[in-house]
């Protein structure tokens, strides 16, 4: 017997066995876990599906029942199914968000791309005839 009754065997107000399959997924400092659980699946149910799973498998599967449950406790008709719209909402949202920065990106670019032609001619109208804007030359005391 362990020193300390895990969640399950507190909630029935029972000795809690040493090789108790659900002392490792319901620890007796978290007890709503188990019964949150519970209150959907049945402690009966619980322990068939632990038993039928392989060890390397039950941890995941008691987080899922937990998920599961908890989404079923706060929406009773549609559980964690109901998530599904407001993720697909928030796809939508990310990849309207998306296009609008990719098409930001590629106007900036274009833009870039129109500039630097433009850029690079005037600069070359302004070698060839060697317009003199006079701000080489100090000759403008008060600016310097």
């Amino acid at each position: 017997m362990t020193s300390t009754r895990c969640a399950v065997c507190k909630y029935f107000r029972r000795r809690c066995p040493s090789d108790c399959i659900f002392s490792p997924y319901f620890p007796p400092n978290n007890p709503q876990r188990f019964t949150c659980v519970h209150r959907i699946y049945g402690a009966s149910n619980i322990g068939k599906m632990l038993e039928e799973l392989p060890v390397e498998d039950r941890a995941t599967a008691i987080e899922t029942l937990y998920y599961e449950a908890k989404c079923r406790i706060q929406d009773p008709v549609y559980g964690c199914v109901g998530l599904i719209p407001w993720l697909q909402q928030e796809l939508n949202i990310a990849q309207s968000q998306l296009a609008k920065i990719r098409a930001e990106i590629a106007f900036h670019y274009v833009n870039t791309a129109t500039a630097e032609p433009i850029l690079d001619s005037v600069e070359q109208l302004v070698q060839q005839y060697d317009v003199d804007h006079g701000l080489d030359e100090h000759s403008y005391s008060w600016f310097w």
